[in-house]
Parts: C-alpha cells; structure tokens; sequence
C-alpha cells in the first residue's frame, strides 16, 4: 500500500489498534507478534512507512511516524517496538540500488531486522566475507531479511577506513536463511518484541547488499527523510513508543479512579483531593513531554527539509528531547501504578504488563542518562 506522505497512517494505527489490543496476552506468552497482527501491519502499510515512495513506501515525515507509532503503543508496546525498529531499518533502502532494494523490501513480507554493530567483514572479490553474531534483533521473528553493521577490513588484513580517518561501517544485508536464530528473548518487558541473536558463518555478501549507512554521499534518493540519521531516527520513534505506553497507563489509572473505593474508605478515588492534585500534575507532566518531543522533532525537519544538512546542534536536540520524553513517561507509568494500588499487581488488569514494559524501555540506548553529559557538554563547549 503507498500512503503518499504517510496520508492515512495514523487513522489506520487508530483504527486497528482494538485488534492489536485483543491480541496482546498471546502477544506476551508466545514472545512474538501475532499473525493477525503481523497481516495487519503489512495489510495497512505499517511497515513501509520510512520506505521510500519510489519503491512503493510512504516516506512519510517523522511527526507521522511518530503518531503512528503513538497510537499503536497505546494497544501493545511491543508491536510498537518492533513496527519502530523495522520501519527504521528500511531507510537503508535509500542507500540500495532499486533493484536490490525491490528484492528486499518488494518481495513479500519485505520486513527488514538487524541487531548492534559488532565484528568485521574482510573484503574479497565481488564482496565481503563475515563470521559472526549479533544480538538485539526486535521484530526478527517476522522478517524476512538480516542485516548487520559491520567494521570493514581489507583483503591483507587491514583496517579499511573513511574519509574522516575512522574505521568504515557498512551494514551487511542477507536472508534470513542465511543465519542461525537463538531464541534468547526471556526479558521482564517487551516481552513479545522476539528481540533475538543470529549468527552467519563464512557467508558472502555481495557488493550490492553492502552499503554505507547514515553517509550523505552514498544516498540513491533525494528526499530529506533519508538525511536523518537512523539513531537520531530511533529515538524520536522510541519516544514515541514511551508515549503511548504512558498515556495508556495513565488513562486506565484515571478510569480506575472514577470507579474504585480505596479500601476502609467511603467515597470513590474521584472525590479524594490527593488524587485529583496527583492526576492534574501527571496529566501536565505528559503533555508537556509530548509537546517537547513533538516541538523539537518539527523544528528539526523544518531546518532538514530548507537546508538538507542534519546538524550536530539537530542530533543534539533529538538526543535531548528523546531521552527526556522516555525519563518522563516512565514517571508518569510509575505514578498510575501506584494510585492504582493492589489492583496493578494483577495480570488481568492493564497496568502490570505497561510498567513493565516501559521500564524495560527505559534501559534501551535512547534513555541513558549520558546523553545528558553528552548535551551538557555540547551547550558548555558553545561559545568558545
């Protein structure tokens, strides 16, 4: 399906987001997306968001990302994991040639997974050849293709560098019957992302399917989308996850407390002025968060789409915005687990599974707390 600029995306993730939602509990116990669920991402163009409208993608504007992914997080957070992670890994499409990229991405189902950088390609003819294993593959068990960022070492042995002088990077893409799967995803959240290891032994890559990733000069496709850094990309859709987790806890707490009797209490959680004081406050603390991220995400594309250059002040204001947003969701999960007192701690009920998710959010690499040391030193450093 080809949403011209993501048109449609977020009615959509509204409007199948009861389906996600039904589908959560089998979601949680088999540790991976559903079938159903997996059809209607593809079915509704999910998938295809960041890929380019030349091979039939959206290519749609990070603030539509954003809300789509928002509203599928709401139903499932780890739906929204791997439909983030997933839709980030196809921008490398803007790097392929089109025939390679049609091969991937064209030929059903066309979902893309790989996992952090590690190990090296040593150069051959035609070619690379790879050994190795690499770890945190979300939404693996759905794709259909591998990929994995790799340092690159020439045929003597030698470490191949870039122009700046650091060693070169290129991300490797190969079936995924290519490799060996390990089923190591037994986490305490996110628990149905299927965020697993692969390894491949002595396997040859193409030139075709080895490309320079987050490189300007090696990008086949003009939109400014495709300037955007996938990390930088990561964190604006991770956020985004973090959002939908917490508005969705914080709307159950709200519904809780329209109905319950706190125990050896007379009146309904509603009428308790401590309550009603801590909803108002968290309630503030999220639309700020949201309108922050939001805010910094489409002073950043405006500047993107006028200049074409992603600057290190943009990387800068991402880094900050995401980080804070995730930091600031999870206050507000843990603040409506809390009000919502023994009732949380049941499965039945849908608060348990959020917070664990969302604390499982919270280690990922977009919310370490060093990216605040990282901006801190950026803003010291001005004016030198």
């Amino acid at each position: 399906m080809n949403a011209s600029s993501g048109l449609g995306l977020v009615a959509r993730a509204r409007a199948i987001a009861p389906l996600i939602a039904d589908e959560a509990d089998e979601i949680e116990r088999t540790r991976r997306l559903t079938p159903k669920v997996v059809s209607a991402l593809i079915e509704n163009g999910f998938y295809r968001a960041l890929l380019p409208q030349s091979l039939g993608g959206s290519e749609a504007p990070p603030d539509i990302f954003m809300q789509m992914l928002e509203e599928i997080a709401k139903a499932d957070a780890s739906t929204a994991w791997c439909l983030g992670q997933n839709s980030v890994c196809a921008m490398i499409a803007a790097a392929l040639d089109h025939e390679s990229a049609q091969e991937i991405f064209n030929t059903p189902p066309g979902i893309l997974a790989w996992g952090a950088v590690a190990h090296e390609a040593r150069a051959v003819e035609g070619g690379y050849r790879v050994t190795g294993r690499w770890d945190f593959a979300s939404g693996s068990p759905q794709a259909s293709w591998l990929g994995a960022h790799v340092r690159i070492v020439n045929a003597d042995g030698t470490a191949r560098k870039a122009p700046d002088g650091t060693p070169e990077l290129r991300t490797i893409l190969f079936p995924i019957a290519s490799a060996v799967m390990h089923d190591v995803w037994q986490a305490i959240g996110l628990s149905g992302t299927g965020t697993n290891s692969y390894e491949v032994k002595d396997l040859f890559i193409p030139d075709r399917f080895a490309v320079l990733r987050d490189v300007p000069e090696a990008l086949r496709e003009p939109g400014p989308l495709y300037r955007l850094p996938t990390a930088s990309t990561y964190s604006l859709g991770f956020a985004a996850v973090s959002l939908g987790v917490a508005r969705a806890t914080l709307d159950a707490a709200i519904a809780l407390a329209r109905a319950k009797h706190q125990s050896l209490a007379a009146s309904a959680m509603r009428d308790n002025g401590a309550v009603q004081g801590l909803i108002g406050r968290t309630e503030g603390d999220l639309r700020a968060a949201r309108a922050y991220l939001y805010a910094t995400a489409g002073a950043m594309w405006r500047d993107l789409s006028a200049s074409g250059v992603f600057s290190p002040a943009h990387r800068n204001a991402i880094r900050l915005a995401s980080t804070w947003t995730i930091q600031q969701s999870a206050k507000v999960v843990d603040t409506a687990y809390q009000m919502a007192g023994a009732t949380a701690v049941f499965r039945s009920n849908p608060f348990e599974r959020r917070f664990r998710d969302m604390h499982a959010i919270t280690q990922q690499l977009q919310a370490r707390d060093t990216h605040f040391e990282d901006v801190g030193k950026a803003i010291l450093a001005e004016g030198r």
